[in-house]
């Protein structure tokens, strides 16, 4: 027994010694805790709601007010006609609208009935869907305060619309964050073992003295990786289009483009990996898990960001699948142009700026 005590206490050093191990023991769960329990929820809070009030009464105001005194909407009374709030959705600085008519309160008092229009954005069907239940809710809520009783002689219809997607197709969300997800999984998995791989094969002494420079070899070792990943973009898109019956309603060489850079970006951070890693297991865990978990939390197809802490929404900025993800629904469901995207694809082109760079300087010319 005395020497069994002897080979547990040194297992305890062996243990306390390798920092790497007590991280995935205590770190790992510390941080699977509070994004389960702070980022990873499906109900909606702090969705932007653009109104435009032509009716300027006193029953639209009351309504207006509720829906500020809620906490899942903020209000946004800037916009003063349609094509202000069709702009707005383009943008993506709005989600949903309410219209107030002209003559709201007046047909409520009288005719005993009077109608308000709500606008969606389609291209997030489950939002879409969630955020009309609130909204019809509240406007529910407000009947009965007026009407007290059983019977409700006054009545608010809703005449709901869905933009992007008027027939409420749920695969439209998915589709750009399966493609964003399975890009950057496989890009970063593929170039991550590219140069650790010779490292482990005991090939880099050739590649070191080859009259390449080190941006070549880099440069050759990602392009059979983009041709084969611009193959399975090609394909991901024909099961979208054929298959789930998805319209691509911008411009295919625009799409294409953007997506190019997109695996450009996560072949320069598999690169990265592969250049600060001295195993194929390591630069594995690293480009498999390492991204997994921020491209299926932090992208925004899953979960919304609105509802997540602003620390966990700043954490997202720097998740390249994020920036892509918004492309890929202004260009393939919108329709939009290069106009309305230029800001997150400069995102993505200084990404991929520094990944380079980075992989390029750990990139050791000579062997230790």
């Amino acid at each position: 027994m005395k020497q069994l005590l002897v080979f547990i206490r040194k297992e305890f050093f062996h243990v306390f010694r390798d920092k790497r191990t007590l991280l995935i023991m205590f770190g790992l769960p510390v941080v699977q805790i509070v994004l389960f329990g702070f980022a990873l929820t499906s109900e909606v809070k702090n969705i932007t709601l653009t109104v435009i009030d032509q009716a300027r009464d006193v029953n639209a105001t009351q309504i207006i007010n509720k829906i500020k005194s809620s906490s899942y909407f903020i209000v946004d009374e800037s916009a003063v006609n349609y094509d202000e709030v069709t702009t707005a959705f383009k943008k993506g600085t709005a989600k949903c609208a309410l219209i107030f008519p002209t003559g709201f309160g007046n047909d409520l008092q009288h005719a005993g009935q009077a109608q308000v229009q709500i606008l969606t954005d389609g291209s997030d069907p489950n939002m879409a869907k969630t955020v009309v239940n609130y909204l019809t809710a509240i406007l529910t809520a407000y009947q009965q305060e007026i009407s007290p009783g059983t019977q409700l002689p006054y009545r608010i219809i809703p005449e709901q619309r869905m933009l992007y997607n008027e027939e409420g197709n749920g695969s439209l969300n998915f589709i750009p964050g399966v493609m964003a997800l399975v890009l950057m999984l496989v890009c970063t998995a593929l170039t991550s073992v590219a140069v650790v791989r010779e490292k482990e094969l005991g090939t880099m002494e050739i590649l070191l003295v080859s009259p390449f420079k080190p941006l070549l070899v880099l440069l050759a070792k990602a392009v059979p990786y983009l041709v084969l990943s611009l193959a399975n973009f090609t394909l991901i898109l024909l099961l979208a289009v054929f298959v789930l019956d998805v319209d691509v309603k911008g411009s295919i060489l625009l799409l294409f483009l953007v997506s190019t850079l997109f695996i450009i970006a996560c072949l320069s951070i598999g690169l990265m990996i592969s250049n600060t890693t001295n195993s194929q297991q390591t630069a594995l865990l690293l480009s498999m898990m390492g991204m997994m978990i921020p491209t299926l939390i932090f992208t925004g197809f899953m979960f919304p960001l609105e509802n997540m802490p602003w620390i966990f929404q700043w954490i997202s900025y720097v998740v390249p699948s994020r920036w892509y993800f918004l492309i890929i629904k202004a260009v393939m469901l919108k329709g939009l142009g290069f106009s309305y995207i230029w800001k997150e694809t400069l995102v993505l082109l200084g990404m991929t700026v520094v990944a380079l760079a980075v992989a390029l300087k750990n990139f050791k010319i000579r062997l230790s």
